[in-house]
C-alpha cells in the first residue's frame, strides 16, 4: 500500500478527538458508581466493537488469528493486560484532575514510552538517527513532548490560580496530589498499548495478505491485532470493577438496583445508552489509529506520538469548552494557546518527516 503520512495524520487527529471525547458522554450517567458505568462502557470498547468492526472489514479475521503463532497472540494480550492497569488509572486521572491536566500528565509518560521503546528494541534508533526523515521525525517527537510539557505547565498555573471551590465546580473530585500520582502510573502503564500493537505486527503482514486475496484496503490491517490487545484489557478492567462492585455492594446497579432501591426503566436506559456511547467513542480511537499507521510508511512507530498529541490538542479544547480553564490568568491562556501551536506543528513536522522518506 503506497504511504501517504499527511492522511495518516488526519486519521491520527480524528482517532485522537475520539479519544479525547469518550469520557464526555460519562457526565450523562446517573446514579452508578464509577466501577459500574466504566466496566458497561468497557465492554463495547474492549469487546463489542474490536469484534463486530474487524468481522465487517477484514474477511476470515478469525481465521488470521486461528493461524497467528500462540508466542504473538500472547505477548499481545499481555501487554493488552497491563495496558489495562494504565487505562482503568486513566478513568481515575480524569476523575481527580480534569480533563485537561490529566491528560497532560499521562500523555506526557506514554508518548515517551510508547513512541522510542519499540525502535530502542528493535535496534532502529540508530538507523533513524542517520536520515533527514528520522532527524525530522524525532524532532517532531521531542516538539510533541514539549507541547504536552507548556500544556501541563498550563494546567499547573491553573492549579495555583484557582480556589479548591472553583476547581471543585467543574471538577467535582479534584485532588492534586492523589490525581499526580495516579496520572504518573496511568501514563507509564498506558505505554504497553503500543508494545501490544508492536508485539502483534505478524497479525498485520497476515491481514493484508489476505484484504489483498479478496480485493479489500489494506488500511483494515490493523483491526485484527486489536481484539487480543483489548481482550487483555478487558481482562484486567473487569476483574478490577468485579472487585470493587462487590466491594461497594454496587453490582446491583446493573440491574437498576441503586441504594436498595428500583430504578425507572428510563433511568437504567439512560446510563446504558450513555455507556455504550463512550465505550464506542473510545474504540474509535484506535480504529482511526490503525488506519493512520497504516499510511505512515517505514516510519510508522511515529503513530504513537501522532495519536498523543492529537489527543491532547483536542483535550485541551475540551477543557476549554468546559471551562475548566474559567477563571485563569492571561499567563494559563497564552501557555494554554502556546501548547496548542506546538502540539499541531508537531504533527505537522512528523508527518513532512515520514513524506521525506516516501520512495521518489
Amino acid at each position: 500500500m503506497t504511504p501517504n503520512p499527511f492522511l495518516g495524520v488526519l486519521l491520527h487527529w480524528t482517532g485522537g478527538l475520539a479519544a479525547a471525547s469518550f469520557y464526555i458522554p460519562y457526565k450523562q450517567v446517573r446514579r452508578w458508581s464509577w466501577e459500574t458505568y466504566w466496566l458497561a462502557g468497557g465492554f463495547f470498547s474492549w469487546i463489542i466493537m474490536p469484534a463486530l468492526m474487524a468481522s465487517l472489514l477484514v474477511p476470515g479475521v478469525w481465521s488470521i488469528l486461528a493461524h497467528t503463532p500462540i508466542h504473538v497472540l500472547f505477548w499481545a494480550f499481555l501487554f493488552g493486560m497491563l495496558w489495562g492497569v494504565g487505562g482503568l488509572t486513566f478513568g481515575l486521572t480524569m476523575r481527580y484532575l480534569g480533563i485537561a491536566l490529566g491528560m497532560a500528565v499521562a500523555l506526557g509518560y506514554t508518548a515517551v514510552f510508547g513512541t522510542m521503546i519499540p525502535p530502542i528494541f528493535h535496534g532502529q534508533l540508530s538507523g533513524i538517527f542517520s536520515t533527514l526523515s528520522g532527524k525530522f521525525i524525532l524532532l517532531g517527537v521531542f516538539a510533541s513532548v514539549i507541547g504536552i510539557g507548556v500544556s501541563g505547565m498550563a494546567g499547573m498555573s491553573k492549579e495555583r490560580e484557582l480556589t479548591t471551590e472553583q476547581k471543585q465546580s467543574t471538577i467535582t473530585e479534584f485532588h492534586f496530589g492523589k490525581g499526580m500520582a495516579i496520572a504518573t502510573f496511568s501514563g507509564i502503564m498506558s505505554s504497553c498499548m503500543a508494545f501490544g500493537l508492536d508485539a502483534g505486527k505478524p497479525i498485520n503482514d497476515y491481514a493484508v495478505n489476505i484484504l489483498q486475496h479478496h480485493g479489500r484496503s489494506a488500511i483494515w490491517q490493523g483491526l485484527p491485532v486489536l481484539i487480543p490487545v483489548l481482550l487483555g484489557g478487558f481482562v484486567t478492567n473487569f476483574v478490577w470493577c468485579a472487585a470493587l462492585n462487590i466491594k461497594n455492594r454496587s453490582g446491583r446497579e446493573y440491574l437498576g438496583v441503586v441504594d436498595g432501591q428500583k430504578e425507572g426503566a428510563s433511568l437504567i436506559a439512560n446510563n446504558y445508552l450513555f455507556s455504550a456511547m463512550a465505550g464506542i467513542t473510545w474504540y474509535l480511537q484506535f480504529f482511526f489509529y490503525t488506519m493512520g499507521q497504516s499510511k505512515m510508511g517505514s516510519y510508522s512507530f511515529s503513530s504513537w506520538t501522532l495519536h498523543m498529541a492529537s489527543i491532547m490538542i483536542f483535550s485541551m479544547l475540551w477543557g476549554i469548552a468546559l471551562k475548566e480553564w474559567k477563571g485563569t490568568s492571561k499567563r494559563t491562556h497564552w501557555l494554554i494557546a502556546l501548547g496548542l501551536a506546538v502540539l499541531v506543528s508537531s504533527t505537522v513536522i512528523i508527518g513532512y518527516g515520514n513524506y521525506l522518506n516516501i520512495p521518489k
